[in-house]
């Protein structure tokens, strides 16, 4: 979890110009998502594809079955690495970071994933739950909190680059139009929600006697942006360190929850693909959880009886409702609340004048990389009619794509667990908890009536 705050931290720092270009994360995470789909256009282009670098395991049977995959495509995955090394070597090096330190952690990051996704297209996987976002978290969490991660695998853990590279990649799959239709939907959905949960939260903070700007922190950390909304709004109200960090154990502490509870909740109902997306991008608390969750349900589609819709609806629903839906406005809520804190609070100690111009510095920039790629991914396919869609872009372009993108959200995954340490929760206090908890329980409900009966009808559309 250290490794998520400073790389949030970093993220945040004022830089101008064409050094914030390459030196913040958001921005490398673009050029590494569209510099890849740029490329697999190109080589389309020219008669080839980019899907013999984008390899990833395919279902299996027997060990045996698996072991002869890999042993057949070992060079491609080879060359995997190090084009993810190279990639994300040039990027950490350009962030501040030692790039001897970072490549060694990376390989274990890589080879541990590696086993991951093969684990994951087992035919039985999904009737045992072991969903490769799941098992990552989960074996993470599991040897974070016994044996503890050598310090020198640290500079590997980079959740926050990863997912926000995944993220731009994600783009790729929603084309502007799908974007267009349901956008307004997952606005007016998340805006709701949001709302609500802000205020159940700071209601709950202000009366249990906590300071106004850490209910602030932990309102914002639950409604908006998760990690991001946090450490932006403690910034903007002039909270104390403390206050961000406690808002950042919360929402980590229920997001890891979530992960487990709304996917397994969703398949006991069986809620179709779009729905459960839908649920989850409204009731989740971050984007790498989020996702985790998101795509393991959508790999219960046509492996458990009762789930309708295709896997990639439950993904695409919580894309639009996270992303689109809620991330997007970081810099407004930072905004609003530094104008509140500073005219209708004590003093908060914010020393410069507040400005518009705060909601491009809080503004999440990877936002910016997922529609670009979905524009030039929308540009890409016109003049293709669906059947040719299905028979050319989508295996030659589309599908590597997402292959490279469930590559780094595995890495997320991986890393969320292996950076995240029980004992931390302890010091965060009972009113604190109590406060996002409500907020929880009714982000949770409310997102479930939203979803499964106001909206229901829309994203049930959406997954067919």
């Amino acid at each position: 979890m250290a490794e998520v705050i400073e790389s949030r931290g970093q993220a945040l720092q004022r830089e101008s110009g064409w050094r914030e270009l390459i030196g913040k994360e958001d921005w490398w995470a673009i050029w590494i998502g569209l510099g890849l789909i740029v490329v697999a256009i190109g080589l389309l282009a020219g008669g080839g594809s980019i899907k013999w670098v984008a390899v990833a395991p395919t279902k299996w049977t027997h060990v045996s079955e698996a072991v002869a995959q890999f042993s057949a495509h070992a060079p491609q995955y080879l060359a995997l690495l190090v084009l993810w090394a190279v990639l994300f070597g040039i990027a950490t090096s350009a962030l501040g970071y030692k790039l001897s330190r970072f490549l060694p952690a990376f390989v274990l990051v890589y080879g541990v994933s590696l086993v991951l996704y093969f684990l994951g297209q087992w035919d039985q996987a999904s009737h045992y739950n072991l969903e490769p976002p799941l098992v990552a978290l989960a074996l993470g969490l599991l040897v974070s909190n016994t044996v503890g991660v050598p310090t020198w695998a640290d500079a590997g853990l980079r959740v926050e680059f990863y997912i926000k590279t995944g993220i731009v990649l994600l783009g790729a799959g929603l084309p502007l139009t799908l974007i267009a239709w349901a956008g307004p939907v997952a606005v007016l959905q998340a805006g709701i929600v949001s709302l609500v949960t802000f205020g159940v939260i700071y209601f709950v903070a202000v009366k249990l006697g906590l300071d106004r700007r850490l209910a602030a922190t932990l309102g914002t950390g639950g409604a908006v942006c998760g990690v991001s909304g946090a450490i932006a709004v403690a910034g903007a109200v002039g909270a104390k360190k403390e206050h961000a960090s406690i808002a950042i154990a919360l929402v980590i502490f229920w997001a890891i929850v979530t992960i487990f509870l709304l996917p397994l909740s969703a398949r006991g109902l069986s809620l179709p693909t779009g729905v459960a997306g839908a649920w989850i991008g409204t009731s989740e608390f971050a984007d790498a959880a989020g996702l985790a969750a998101a795509q393991a349900y959508g790999g219960y589609a046509g492996h458990v009886p009762g789930i309708t819709g295709t896997p990639e609806a439950a993904v695409n629903a919580f894309t639009l409702m996270k992303v689109i839906g809620r991330d997007v406005w970081i810099g407004v809520w930072a905004f609003v609340l530094a104008i509140i804190a500073t005219t209708r609070w004590e003093r908060t100690g914010i020393q410069s004048k507040v400005s518009p111009v705060e909601i491009w510095r809080r503004f999440p920039k990877f936002v910016i990389g997922f529609l670009i790629a979905s524009a030039i991914v929308t540009i890409a396919s016109r003049g293709y009619n669906y059947a040719d869609y299905k028979k050319v872009l989508q295996p030659a372009l589309v599908a590597p794509l997402q292959a490279l993108r469930t590559w780094a959200f595995t890495f997320t995954f991986l890393s969320i667990g292996l950076t995240t340490r029980f004992r931390e929760f302890v010091t965060v206090g009972a009113k604190p908890f109590y406060a996002f908890t409500a907020g929880v329980v009714v982000n949770i409900i409310l997102g479930y009536i939203l979803s499964t009966q106001v909206f229901v009808d829309f994203w049930t559309r959406l997954g067919q």
